[in-house]
């Protein structure tokens, strides 16, 4: 998965309450992390330890 926030629909709507803000740097590529990453994002958050990931990215947005 590629986190690219210029594609997220939920873009300066949720920014402030997503995983994303809390990582140092993200490169303009977008981040790239795999199944374990996300997994264990989600675990964090569902812990109330880091905000969840609210990328959303439509299929208009995504070509």
């Amino acid at each position: 998965m590629i986190i690219d926030c210029d594609k997220c629909e939920l873009r300066n709507v949720g920014c402030a309450d997503c995983v994303v803000t809390a990582m140092p740097v993200i490169p303009e590529s977008g981040l790239e992390i795999g199944p374990l990453e996300r997994r264990a994002l989600g675990i964090l958050a569902a812990e109330g330890l880091i905000p969840p990931l609210r990328l959303t990215i439509s299929v208009d947005r995504a070509s």
